[in-house]
């Protein structure tokens, strides 16, 4: 099971205007970015996840906690890219941490991290 972060990111059009749409969202899983990706771009994680178990009968969602890092060469594109992000996932999860606001120490890139909570049915 996973979390629909990409499919419902990369078809929202406010998402789209400024890290691309579809196949070429700029929202990679950890670890799949390029080694210099076009900026700004988004890198997200499962940090934390789980069945909704139940003492009779099987799972029937799970719940998942994403962490999603925004980086862009500058402050004002980091800014934009968090509020389309919110605003695409807003209506079918829930943003429950605002983390660090930075700035890379390797690329000098401004950075900024939030986690999503996303209940997924199966």
């Amino acid at each position: 099971m996973e979390a629909p972060i990409f499919a419902v990111c990369s078809a929202d059009p406010g998402v789209a205007a400024l890290i691309g749409a579809g196949i070429d969202c700029r929202l990679y899983s950890f670890g799949e970015a390029p080694e210099k990706p076009v900026k700004p771009y988004v890198v997200w994680s499962v940090i934390n996840g789980s069945p909704e178990n139940y003492l009779a009968g099987r799972p029937d969602s799970d719940r998942f906690t994403l962490q999603l890092d925004v980086y862009a060469a500058t402050a004002d594109p980091v800014q934009a890219v968090t509020k389309a992000l919110c605003d695409a996932i807003e209506p079918i999860a829930y943003v429950v941490r605002w983390g660090a606001t930075d700035r890379d120490p390797k690329t000098k890139d401004c950075h900024r991290s939030f986690d999503v909570d996303w209940i997924v049915r199966r």
